[in-house]
């Protein structure tokens, strides 16, 4: 049977021939005594990458964004949150957990906060109420169907939190990805934000890693945040050497799992029961008119095919190196059989 398409999400890669060969050759040492040199390189190429002072490898994209929060933050502090955002969405309510914050939702326009949002909420401070200390901005914005938000719109927005003297942090999971559709150099999306999280597990291939980059003092806070947090690794230069690998190999080719992603999205378009928007990255968001998500699911398991259920009526599926034009052929195919079948089944 043919390798099956699974597009539940970017992280579900395994490393390459490459990558492995990088991990079995790494030069290791103990990173909490802090003498690994393989992690120090990719912490000192990745600050030099988004123009910041410093960086911290760490095990998630999750833990880089908690940890983010709590150092810019003090218990009962308010942080500003888009309504769909990762953050706020799909870590557990770590902010209020791993820093007791209080989040203030607001909804963007396809997962972007305005200045006018920021203003909003500042002008409603005073001493009854918690004290707003950040803005966090999300790009590209995952429940917004991978979209990137502008870079105009990241710097308006960052430049009415500082007039404010509010800190800005950028959960740029997917960050690799709107540099490369849009040209627009890494430091440049960085530059709107006092701290910038990036991951290796997701578009880049890598088996695990995060890095949180900001000003030296507030790294050197999150490391110690990081190893309060059961975050401390040791011969973790086995990992880092993936993730330089894949800043080596994986970031330029993010862009025909862009293109990948327009084809399926397209090829949806005559499918009865479903809408896919065309994508800006490599997120394809599919809504479902009348289908029951898990008999379509379970159809395109039977099929060899795989997507993640993301709402009531709503599929993901990503675009990942381990996918190419013949999987999205195959899923594009599957698709099509299971929408037109229980459509049958259905009478509809």
């Amino acid at each position: 049977m043919n390798q099956a398409v699974d597009l539940r999400s970017d992280t579900v890669t395994r490393p390459t021939p490459g990558m492995r060969r990088a991990i079995a050759e790494a030069v290791v040492g103990d990173d909490v005594f802090g003498d690994d040199p393989t992690v120090q390189e990719l912490e000192r190429r990745v600050a030099r990458e988004t123009g910041k002072e410093a960086a911290l490898f760490v095990p998630s994209g999750t833990m880089g964004n908690q940890l983010a929060i709590r150092v810019h933050t003090h218990r009962g502090d308010e942080v500003l949150v888009e309504a769909d955002s990762h953050i706020y969405l799909w870590e557990q309510g770590g902010l209020a957990a791993n820093s007791a914050c209080l989040a203030r939702t607001v909804r963007g326009e396809r997962g972007a906060l305005s200045p006018e949002m920021v203003e909003e909420a500042v002008s409603e401070s005073d001493d009854h109420v918690a004290r707003l200390s950040l803005v966090c901005l999300e790009n590209t914005h995952n429940r917004a169907g991978g979209a990137i938000v502008p870079l105009e719109r990241l710097r308006a927005t960052s430049a009415a939190a500082h007039a404010h003297g509010l800190k800005v942090h950028l959960d740029g999971a997917r960050l690799w990805n709107a540099s490369v559709a849009t040209g627009i150099p890494i430091a440049t999306w960085a530059a709107t934000a006092d701290t910038v999280m990036m991951c290796f597990s997701k578009g880049l291939g890598a088996p695990i890693g995060s890095i949180l980059a900001g000003p030296a003092p507030l790294m050197v806070q999150a490391r110690r945040v990081r190893k309060l947090w059961g975050g401390g690794m040791r011969q973790v230069g086995i990992l880092a050497a993936a993730c330089l690998y894949a800043l080596d190999h994986h970031v330029a080719r993010l862009a025909d799992d862009h293109r990948r992603a327009r084809t399926l999205a397209a090829g949806l378009e005559d499918v009865p029961g479903v809408k896919a928007v065309a994508p800006d990255t490599n997120l394809v968001y599919i809504e479902l008119e009348s289908l029951d998500p898990a008999e379509l699911l379970a159809g395109l398991e039977a099929r060899g095919v795989r997507m993640s259920q993301y709402g009531p009526r709503l599929l993901r599926a990503a675009t990942h190196l381990d996918v190419d034009d013949r999987g999205i052929e195959r899923a594009i195919a599957a698709l099509q059989e299971v929408a037109v079948e229980r459509a049958g089944a259905t009478g509809r």
